[in-house]
């Protein structure tokens, strides 16, 4: 697989970039993070947010501008920008990444009650696909959806349609 190729590739699976804890509130629209590339250790933590979370949080916030600025500054900082044009400053100096992905939760992060809440309202019940009105969707079968074949309980299915009938090697009959 091409994709498992380079530095870590784990960060580019779906399976890992939907783990992160981190789905910003609606009113955030870009996030910066400042720190220095190379050598410092108060630097530490933010170079690796960098590398493993921020994938995460741009796959799980997908309508958030997210930037990075290297080198650009003495001390790691990240900045909330907010829709209301207000900011929000975190001072990550000599934090670890899991530390910075807490202090972010918390404080620009959904609750965890609020993504079950929209879990929940976003399952497939809307969904046209679904069918079965013991589970409460609006259909009791595919057959009621124009241009479905009728259902087999009302209609019978056309005998060379079956199954049985095809894998019994009946259809060689009809040749012959």
């Amino acid at each position: 697989m091409p994709f498992m190729k380079g530095v870590a590739p784990i960060r580019r699976t779906t399976k890992y970039l939907a783990r992160c804890p981190l789905v910003l509130k609606p009113r955030v629209k870009v996030m910066t993070v400042n720190f220095n590339d190379k050598g410092e250790e108060h630097s530490e933590g933010v170079r690796d947010f960098v590398f493993w979370n921020l994938p995460q949080i741009q796959y799980k916030n997908p309508n958030v501008q997210i930037v990075t600025f290297k080198d650009m500054t003495p001390s790691p900082f990240i900045t909330c920008f907010m829709e209301d044009n207000s900011k929000v400053y975190f001072d990550v100096d000599s934090q670890t990444n899991k530390e910075i992905m807490d202090r972010l939760v918390k404080t620009v992060g959904k609750s965890k009650q609020v993504l079950e809440e929209e879990a929940i309202a976003s399952e497939a019940k809307s969904n046209p696909a679904n069918f079965n009105r013991r589970l409460g969707f609006e259909r009791h079968c595919i057959c009621e959806m124009p241009g479905q074949v009728p259902c087999p309980s009302v209609v019978p299915v056309p005998i060379h349609w079956r199954g049985k009938w095809w894998n019994q090697g009946h259809r060689y009959e009809e040749e012959e």
